[in-house]
């Protein structure tokens, strides 16, 4: 089979969690360890540290991976759901996985995962781990795809854990209240291996806190005090005052990443017993962390005139930071195109967006896409004024062709409405 052909059997044969929903989803890890086995465990090869939270956890691996190939490290990375290339999901030092690679993996297991059906997520994960065997990488950054206890990444035996924080998302699967999520999160920690919490308060706290493991092994980024002051620059980009790294430039300019950061350099300090990190490494890795590792849809700016912003935030905690740097933003007139997933808790988004914009509300080419017209119908209640439209690229085009050069364009509710937006503009580039 080509490469597309394969990718086309996959997406078949194993349907993706986030096009379809929980019907995707497999509970328990027994085709994990299974995968494993057969792979001869191949994530045993090299150190891995694991990344898991609601939110946060992708800017965050993509940091890490940043510093630490600035830092000479051959780095693997596994990140989802991915944009426009399922080969996203899966780079060394910033160079997505060989589509020859791909097509024969497959072909080599393909009699064996046809035997055990698994999950789209746990077969993407096992290609991973022997990709970054194969291309004998130090270290890999693993990010947890849902959850954390059951997640089929949680094979590894990693020299680092991260939570990045908790907050409500994917209920129907994790727990209706914030310390049920919490659990399943925590279900990456490993005894005698240091954990960082980025950020908790509440109950939250109170679960981690509580935790049978040595105190000094799970550590807590906000009690740390690393950043002493953050300022937004004009280029977009954050400036933080650190002890160790005094005007440190962040190229992730979302107000979250303040937060990322703060969990980031307290990483740092606990990686550098395992793999030395000069400082120059920790400044390039911060500065060029998009054009290392190829990040894309964490308040992407893609023009200034109209100001056009792409962000992947999806849920209440997410949504919650993009609703406040929005009324920090300067502008006429501000177009958001806005969609959504049908499992996500809808209201409680909706609740948050400021009401003095133009909306184009739409749905991504997803089956899990929440219908244009349903969305304008609940939006209408919190007083969101606007148009539905059937696809993204028909909002799109409606919001670029009535702002003008003063404006703002928001796009997101949906990593997948932003993936929409970006395949247009890709388009649009080379037409």
């Amino acid at each position: 089979m080509t490469y597309e052909e394969t990718i086309a059997y996959l997406y078949k044969f194993a349907p993706m969690f986030q096009q379809v929903g929980s019907s995707a989803y497999k509970e328990g890890m027994e085709n994990s360890f299974l995968i494993d086995k057969h792979l001869n465990y191949p994530h045993k090869q090299y150190k891995t540290i694991h990344v898991g939270g609601t939110n946060g956890k992708g800017s965050t691996s993509h940091l890490l991976a940043s510093i630490l190939q600035e830092a000479g490290y051959k780095t693997g990375l596994y990140t989802s759901p991915h944009l426009l290339d399922f080969r996203e999901r899966i780079k060394v030092n910033g160079e997505m996985i060989d589509k020859t690679f791909v097509v024969d993996f497959f072909e080599r297991n393909r009699t064996f995962f046809e035997s055990i059906q698994p999950s789209f997520f746990e077969l993407t994960t096992g290609m991973a781990f022997a990709w970054f065997a194969e291309q004998q990488v130090d270290v890999a950054i693993i990010e947890v795809g849902l959850g954390g206890r059951l997640d089929c990444t949680n094979v590894i035996t990693p020299v680092l854990s991260i939570i990045t924080n908790i907050s409500f998302d994917h209920v129907q699967l994790l727990g209706n209240t914030l310390t049920a999520i919490a659990k399943e999160k925590a279900g990456i920690i490993k005894p005698c291996i240091p954990a960082i919490i980025g950020e908790a308060e509440g109950e939250v706290e109170e679960f981690f806190k509580a935790l049978k493991v040595p105190n000094d092994l799970i550590i807590f980024a906000q009690e740390q005090n690393l950043i002493r002051s953050a300022k937004l620059l004009p280029s977009g980009y954050w400036q933080f005052e650190t002890l160790d790294y005094p005007k440190l430039i962040d190229e992730l300019g979302g107000w979250a990443q303040e937060k990322n950061a703060a969990t980031v350099l307290c990483a740092i300090n606990i990686l550098k017993d395992i793999f030395p990190i000069p400082p120059k490494a920790v400044y390039q890795g911060f500065r060029y962390v998009i054009e290392n590792t190829g990040l894309m849809g964490r308040w992407q700016i893609i023009s200034q005139y109209p100001k056009i912003v792409l962000d992947t935030g999806h849920n209440e905690a997410g949504i919650k930071y993009i609703a406040h740097q929005l009324q920090s933003e300067k502008y006429d007139r501000l177009h958001i195109v806005f969609g959504m997933v049908n499992d996500k808790d809808i209201t409680s988004v909706l609740g948050l967006l400021p009401q003095n914009a133009l909306y184009y509300f739409t749905q991504a080419n997803i089956p899990r896409a929440l219908a244009a017209h349903l969305l304008a119908e609940q939006a209408a209640k919190f007083n969101l004024k606007g148009k539905a439209y059937p696809t993204v690229n028909e909002a799109f085009s409606a919001a670029k062709q009535q702002a003008t050069k003063k404006d703002f364009i928001f796009v997101g509710g949906s990593t997948f409405v932003v993936a929409d937006a970006l395949k247009e503009l890709l388009t649009a580039k080379y037409k």
